[in-house]
């Protein structure tokens, strides 16, 4: 399965990992396998899209704009805790909005093809005004990295 202009969908599976702290075993969900759906599905994915939308254009660009950007893999907890993927989003605020609703988000680093990929949504569909309190430390980040690399 291929992407589109707007959807790329990815096999993701997850691996539950039991970890010690102190004297306690904990148990958390990690991700095992991302990858894209044109490939071979590994053993126990599941298909998950990853949609963009036109009204998030500004948040994908505050992402791509940052110095590690990320993927967020929002998933379905079962009433065995079993954790399920769901979705995909390259928005932060769906990403928060989900963990503020107790439903559990994983992120991993953005692959460089799909943030070229969502690159060219931004340009085919144009950028939007973000608000300047909220970009001033992004840029102010930059400047300071171009500042530091001069001397």
């Amino acid at each position: 399965m291929q992407h589109t202009q707007s959807v790329w969908p990815m096999y993701v599976s997850l691996k539950k990992v039991e970890k010690q702290i102190g004297r306690w075993l904990s148990e958390s969900w990690e991700l095992d396998q991302v990858v894209p759906a044109s490939q071979d599905a590994p053993a126990g994915a599941n298909l998950v899209l990853l949609e963009l939308f036109l009204d998030e254009r500004a948040s994908y660009r505050l992402n791509l704009d940052m110095d590690n950007p990320m993927l967020y893999i929002v998933c379905d907890e079962q009433e065995d805790g079993t954790w399920v993927p769901a979705a995909i989003s390259a928005d932060q605020n769906v990403a928060a909005g989900c963990l503020e609703g107790d439903t559990p988000v994983l992120n991993m680093v953005m692959p460089e093809a799909i943030a070229c990929w969502i690159e060219a949504f931004i340009s085919e569909h144009g950028e939007v005004e973000i608000c300047a309190h909220r970009r001033k430390h992004v840029n102010r980040r930059k400047e300071v990295a171009e500042e530091q690399r001069r001397h």
